[in-house]
């Protein structure tokens, strides 16, 4: 009888071992998978985005909120054209006129004195051939230059085409830059007051392409000189302090809502 209650007891000391072996590799799973999605928020905080789709060549957009304040959003690099001096700042900052939520991608500083520099601030995890860019923008200062916009199919950073709108100036135009030296290649005169944010679009399909101020369609023609895919970002010149908010970037495939 004393082997049998022994042998009884020996099982059920197996039986709880195997027990609380089980709830500790249960327990250890749910950390670890806490841990995992706790990562990922992270990640996506810090980028200051939404996530981009599978393909590098998908939809991407950025309104900042997620970014640190004084930082770049993650993938995004500071760059200049006809560099004289020190590269302009760009960096996240807080703005309550914002569109969305009160974080803004700004050049805040041009930290030069050279008038045909164009600062740039932009991004290859997007690589942008045909579809739609837009972006939110407000002109802060600047006595030289005024105002910004959008840089599409980046090669490196003196090829890439521009679409800016200045409000010094009262035009809006989209140019290409080779080796450094810009070109007009669209152009026309429209007044929009400094100071307030406004919206620019630029649709581009082949050697086609769009642009539209606060959805008004104001410029169209066509150009060769870039026909491969590049990257995505944001232009000012000389010594033109501009807010940006609600940059995105959708190809071709996703119907364009004009």
């Amino acid at each position: 009888m004393a082997d049998d209650n022994q042998l009884k007891e020996l099982k059920i000391m197996l039986q709880t071992r195997k027990e609380v072996k089980t709830v500790v590799t249960l327990l250890m799973a749910f950390v670890l998978a806490a841990a995992l999605g706790y990562a990922r928020a992270q990640t996506r905080m810090e980028t200051g985005h939404k996530p981009l789709t599978a393909s590098k060549a998908g939809s991407a957009s950025w309104n900042f909120d997620g970014a640190p304040v004084g930082k770049l959003p993650a993938g995004w690099k500071v760059d200049a054209t006809n560099r004289k001096g020190p590269l302009a700042t760009w960096q996240v900052i807080k703005d309550k006129t914002a569109p969305s939520g009160e974080h803004v991608l700004a050049m805040t500083s041009p930290n030069h004195t050279f008038g045909g520099t164009f600062n740039i601030c932009w991004t290859d995890t997007v690589s942008f051939l045909d579809g739609e860019i837009k972006v939110r923008f407000k002109a802060v200062e600047g006595e030289e230059d005024q105002g910004g916009g959008v840089i599409w199919r980046v090669q490196d950073k003196e090829n890439y085409y521009i679409a800016r709108f200045n409000p010094l100036e009262d035009n809006f135009r989209i140019y290409y830059v080779r080796d450094g030296a810009r070109k007009t290649v669209a152009d026309v005169k429209v007044t929009l007051p400094a100071g307030k944010w406004h919206t620019l679009r630029i649709v581009q399909h082949g050697n086609q392409f769009e642009g539209y101020l606060n959805g008004k369609k104001l410029l169209d023609g066509t150009d060769n000189l870039f026909t491969k895919p590049g990257g995505a970002g944001l232009w000012t010149k000389a010594d033109a302090v501009t807010s940006f908010d609600d940059f995105s970037v959708r190809p071709l495939k996703q119907k364009d809502d004009k």
